[in-house]
């Protein structure tokens, strides 16, 4: 609507817009702004220009996989200094504290959720499953969506594009990012089929698109190649 977006809101969106507040007056750049609340209860959130990325039939410019990892790592670093105090009510972990080797993380920072202008990443939207985590369980989700290793690739690409991808983020070695994928979208998974049982829309509606079975599925495809992908590294 003109220059917003409109989203529906949930128990967890109090600590989502306390999140991006801190990351805004914090210096983060890619971030949508947060503009408040309508007359419908929807947030409203500044519109991003650009276009999105269609994962299914597109594989992003390596500059642009260096340019998102690269902001993630700035994210994640930032993310550090957002240290709430007491409960928060998050999507996906419910009404939790923050432990002492836990950050925020986004959960959800797949290439259908960044905005790409004029060639170049410039942002990642979608920030309702926000929440406690581990900073390898976001690269591992970036990685899954954005090598892409849910699909086949020819192998010389993905050991190119993983070996980007642990370059630009400079903490783990491609092994460890590998292993990571495995257990996050495994995670993934559960999280879907316990939204559709609780029944949230967004989680009922991935029902369309076969999930989470297809997720388990293609899970199952990739541990079948880790060993072509280890002997090629």
């Amino acid at each position: 609507m003109g220059r917003t977006v409109r989203r529906p809101t949930g128990p967890w969106t109090p600590a989502v817009h306390e999140l991006l507040g801190y990351l805004h007056e914090n210096g983060l750049r890619g971030i949508p702004e947060v503009q408040g609340i309508d007359d419908e209860g929807r947030e409203i959130l500044e519109y991003v220009e650009g276009r999105g990325v269609p994962v299914d039939r597109e594989v992003v410019l390596d500059t642009v996989l260096v340019e998102a990892v690269t902001w993630l790592r700035d994210f994640h670093d930032l993310v550090e200094g957002f240290r709430p105090d007491g409960v928060r009510t998050w999507r996906a972990a419910g009404e939790v504290e923050l432990s002492a080797d836990e950050i925020i993380c986004h959960h959800d920072p797949g290439a259908y959720n960044w905005i790409i202008q004029s060639g170049h990443f410039v942002a990642m939207i979608d920030w309702d499953m926000a929440g406690p985590g581990r900073p390898i369980d976001d690269l591992a989700f970036l990685a899954w969506t954005a090598i892409p290793l849910y699909r086949e690739i020819p192998i010389e690409d993905v050991v190119r594009r993983l070996d980007l991808l642990v370059d630009a983020y400079g903490e783990w070695g491609p092994m460890t990012v590998l292993e990571a994928v495995v257990a996050r979208m495994t995670t993934a998974s559960d999280r879907i089929e316990a939204g559709q049982a609780r029944g949230e829309e967004g989680f009922l509606n991935l029902a369309k698109v076969g999930e989470p079975q297809r997720t388990r599925d293609r899970v199952e495809a990739f541990r079948a190649r880790i060993a072509e992908i280890d002997a090629a590294l």
